[in-house]
């Protein structure tokens, strides 16, 4: 579909196109390319092309998670053509529009909706952003065990069109907890006279508690390759179940604000072209000057070390060097902890056995740069590039055990500090490429000019 471009007006609203125009055009369209076109442009103009469409589309494109402003939108549409279409969005989109809401809107819309929709929401606002029952829906197909697959099939097709989406059966016995998971693909498959547990998988299923982590739902989804999690209360009745679809969003969400966070600044919650000026400066300002600040301690190491760099000005030239070496060090190590984190590849109690792997890895890494930084100063030397004066070996053995250093620490610091900020129960992510480099920053200047005394004392100290 090609994106149409429009003039706007002072009140952010296309003028060159009329939206119930626009609504006919689209009207054989997907939904997901609705969604587009409505982002690139403000609520007030989305919500006239939806209120010129069929429900049925309407709805549709309400349904999808990509539909940036969906709570304005349907505070801007009259408040019985929006309790319509909100009547008919799943259960789990709909709570998310309800949670953008402005709390104005948010009091009086329930009002309008059906008592069905109304319950349905009070039970899922309840959970907080970060738990699977704020994920979950509410929409799916649970039947009795004494059931065949003849009785079951006829009850999916009846209730098929007010589910979200049919991916699996799910048993319950005579008190209504969860005794098997039955695909759809199994359930056609079978003997329509077969008795349903019969053909049901003899395996316990697995499911969530409604208060259960994220990332603990998204974790088992991809691991046994799930296309539906059922969430369990206390007695282990199903109460909603959690989708790929919404995982996947779940996850990219997760994902785009570790990026964010490991680029050194806050996660933005609106596209980047979208987001205003001052909200950006905001969102960037804070890092940057606690950045900034702890950047103030190297200045500082330095001041202290202002009589060595007098001596020996050729000191110097290998700062940026050094410091460059332990920051990417220890980059590449919190890239790796985090992430094995995150998959749980290791856990908390596996601390120990990072330290034993990056200790010797960042001996050996500093090692190899210790090598090429003094291979550079000898042909430097030997060429007449640069002179370092009659005892350039001596810089050169400084340079080696300095980077020896800094990488080591480097790579302990980086791939300590996510288990640490995991522990106090903050996001690992938090520990950014920037915040790392400055850590090791200040550490190795104190590093470097340790070595050049122990090397160099007696001759240029």
């Amino acid at each position: 579909m090609s994106h149409a471009t429009f003039n706007r007006s002072t009140d952010g609203l296309p003028t060159a196109v009329d939206p119930a125009h626009l609504a006919a055009t689209l009207a054989e369209q997907r939904p997901e390319d609705v969604v587009d076109l409505l982002n690139q442009n403000k609520p007030g103009f989305a919500a006239a092309v939806l209120l010129a469409s069929p429900d049925p589309k309407a709805v549709a494109v309400f349904d999808q998670p990509e539909l940036r402003n969906g709570s304005a939108i349907a505070s801007i549409l009259p408040a019985d053509r929006a309790a319509r279409l909100l009547n008919q969005v799943s259960a789990d989109r709909l709570a998310d529009i309800f949670r953008e809401m402005r709390v104005s809107d948010r009091n009086h819309l329930p009002a309008l909706v059906s008592s069905e929709t109304r319950s349905t929401l009070e039970r899922l606002l309840r959970y907080p952003d970060d738990c699977a029952g704020s994920i979950m829906t509410t929409e799916f197909v649970a039947v009795p065990a004494d059931w065949t697959v003849e009785q079951v099939l006829a009850h999916v097709r009846e209730v098929e069109h007010t589910r979200e989406t049919v991916y699996a059966i799910y048993v319950l016995d005579a008190d209504g907890t969860l005794l098997r998971a039955l695909s759809l693909r199994r359930l056609i498959a079978a003997d329509p006279k077969g008795d349903l547990l019969a053909v049901a998988p003899n395996l316990t299923p697995l499911a969530v508690a409604p208060d259960a982590p994220l990332e603990e739902a998204v974790r088992l989804i991809s691991k046994y390759n799930l296309l539906a999690l059922p969430v369990v209360d206390a007695k282990q009745h199903p109460i909603g179940i959690i989708t790929v679809d919404d995982a996947v969003d779940v996850l990219v969400a997760q994902q785009d604000a570790q990026v964010q966070h490991f680029g050194g600044m806050e996660p933005l919650d609106t596209p980047y072209l979208r987001i205003g000026f001052f909200e950006l400066i905001r969102k960037r300002a804070g890092w940057l000057s606690l950045l900034f600040l702890a950047e103030m301690l190297t200045a500082s190491a330095m001041q202290t070390y202002q009589d060595e760099l007098e001596r020996a000005i050729v000191l110097s030239l290998f700062i940026p060097l050094i410091m460059s070496s332990g920051g990417n060090s220890g980059s590449q190590a919190t890239s790796l902890v985090i992430r094995a984190l995150a998959v749980r590849d290791m856990h908390l109690q596996d601390w120990w056995r990072v330290i034993l792997r990056e200790l010797p890895a960042g001996i050996l890494l500093g090692a190899v740069l210790g090598a090429l930084g003094a291979t550079r100063i000898a042909v430097w030397q030997g060429l007449a590039v640069f002179d370092y004066g009659p005892h350039w070996k001596l810089i050169a053995l400084t340079v080696v055990l300095a980077l020896v250093g800094i990488v080591t620490f480097g790579s302990i610091v980086g791939s300590m500090l996510p288990f640490v900020l995991k522990r106090l129960g903050f996001d690992p992510a938090t520990a950014s490429a920037p915040f790392v480099a400055t850590l090791v920053d200040v550490s190795g200047i104190v590093i470097y000019f340790t070595a050049a005394s122990l090397v160099l004392r007696g001759t240029l100290l």
